[in-house]
């Protein structure tokens, strides 16, 4: 087996070792495991027969594995491993890089671009990234174009030739190159390996993993209650919706269907071939609205505490609900201004159905795609005569005009690898938006685990009407979970 000097270990390798030979899912995605006797890296839950730990090797990502020389065991399937959900500011700006590059930032842009979308030089990306992860950030894109391509080729019928493009490759003969080069096999003998589930010619079907426990019916609850009629549906525990990703200048529609599988401790994720252009976008994506990436033993941790205040407050495997588009969700967040979850749907659906695109699926009630917000821009005229006849007021029409505004001119950057104190001021600035929607933007499509907007109506009733003071005193106990503490809360009120 090849060997190359690249990685350091992400945690001592006698307590890595531990955890791999008890299968601990809390470190599935935080380690993987080289052993030097077959060449082979597998996550910590693998089941096969653990080998002697002077055979194994810990390395803090996948891409550091095969940095060494090392292939993903087909058992295990590495690129199934969920992520790292990013907390502190180093790990958050490694990690910001990371899912940009898995988004498919620098299959047009160089490295020196992705750092200045981070705010940094790519110097200091480089050295933050390899202090994180053990590899270079152009190693790093490499290995998540060559598992995603391993993905699709396990999972669907697509042919060689489109999973390349697919993931990324703009050569055929450069994808077959590097897979025999990396994997010792051709990328056609995975499909002898079996594929996860049939398909239809509408879609195919991949998979997403997660560490369990899962609060599933909790999430699927609260997206339920929160869906746009056209846009969004939670049908028989499925959540669907309809998707417009843009890809350069075309924009890329679409459908997608996502059922949970606990059985694989994973996500079944059903999409229109239409997205394929923009399948690395899109999976992010869910990984977001699902929260996959989420470290369920430390946000109990910090807190099961919150059985204090009420009995059976806490849920065991609690998400909390990201958002697929950040536009979108955060219009849905300025129409729920001091109105019922039920008028705020209305009102988004009436938005859709004059501004939005209509689309074709499978599921007759998923009729549109959500306007982007140039389409909101482009409206002549004052904004109130577009959006009043919605039964919108002039405040959160202008507040809508004023987000879609800055997001077209990327004056605020709404994904989840930006800074969320930075984007926050720039949020509080803008005409319509007080603490509540700025801290619910930021929980949602931010992805800040420590948001808590303090001001809501539901927070302070679970809370007995404690003062907004006393609720951000009681809260800091709950940092920087603060987020997952108000889902809670939430949740209380209906049980």
């Amino acid at each position: 087996m090849r060997q190359t000097k690249v990685t350091r270990l992400l945690l001592d390798s006698k307590a890595c070792y531990a955890a791999a030979k008890a299968h601990d899912v809390r470190f599935d995605g935080r380690f993987f495991c080289g052993v030097s006797s077959t060449g082979i890296y597998c996550r910590p839950i693998c089941r096969v027969k653990p080998p002697k730990e002077e055979n194994c090797t810990f390395y803090s990502s996948a891409a550091a594995a095969e940095a060494a020389g090392y292939r993903p065991c087909l058992r295990c399937r590495p690129e199934l491993a969920p992520g790292l959900a990013p907390v502190d500011s180093v790990a958050r700006l490694a990690r910001s890089a990371a899912l940009l590059m898995e988004e498919g930032v620098l299959a047009t842009k160089k490295l020196s671009d992705l750092a200045a979308m981070l705010g940094i030089t790519d110097r200091h990306l480089r050295r933050v990234f390899f202090a994180e992860y053990g590899v270079t950030p152009i190693q790093y894109f490499q290995t998540q174009k060559l598992l995603l391509a391993k993905s699709l080729l396990t999972d669907t019928q697509l042919s060689v030739t489109e999973v390349a493009m697919t993931a990324g490759f703009g050569s055929i003969r450069r994808f077959n190159d590097l897979f025999k080069k990396h994997y010792r096999l051709a990328p056609n003998k995975l499909r002898n390996k079996g594929r996860s589930q049939a398909e239809s010619n509408d879609g195919i079907t991949l998979f997403l993993g997660y560490r369990p426990p899962y609060a599933w019916n909790n999430l699927i609850s609260f997206l339920a209650d929160r869906a746009i009629p056209g846009v969004e549906s939670v049908v028989d525990n499925a959540y669907r919706r309809t998707v417009a990703v843009k890809k350069g200048e075309t924009i890329c529609r679409g459908w997608i269907s996502v059922v949970n599988r606990p059985e694989k401790n994973g996500l079944a994720v059903t999409l229109a071939t239409t997205l394929l252009p923009v399948l690395s976008q899109v999976l992010t994506r869910i990984r977001f609205l699902f929260d996959l990436n989420c470290s369920p033993d430390k946000v109990s941790a910090k807190l099961m505490a919150m059985d204090e205040l009420a009995h059976n407050i806490y849920v065991p495997g609690i998400r909390v609900p990201g958002c697929f588009d950040p536009f979108e969700m955060s219009v849905r967040a300025i129409l729920g201004q001091q109105v019922t979850v039920k008028a705020a749907s209305t009102l988004a659906m009436r938005l859709v159905n004059a501004l939005g695109e209509k689309i074709e699926t499978p599921f007759s009630e998923l009729t549109f795609t959500f306007p982007q917000p140039g389409k909101i821009c482009s409206l002549e005229g004052p904004i109130e005569a577009h959006l009043g006849p919605f039964g919108i007021t002039g405040a959160r029409a202008r507040a809508v005009l004023a987000l879609a505004e800055a997001l077209a001119s990327n004056a605020i950057t709404l994904a989840y690898g930006a800074t969320p104190a930075i984007e926050m001021e720039k949020l509080h600035k803008l005409p319509g938006f007080g603490p509540w929607t700025v801290q619910y933007i930021a929980m949602r499509a931010l992805g800040w685990p420590d948001a808590f907007p303090h001001t809501d109506y539901g927070v302070k009733k679970a809370l007995s009407d404690r003062s907004p003071q006393e609720i951000l005193t009681l809260s800091q106990a709950w940092s920087p979970w603060r987020s997952y503490a108000t889902v809670l809360l939430w949740n209380s009120l209906s049980t």
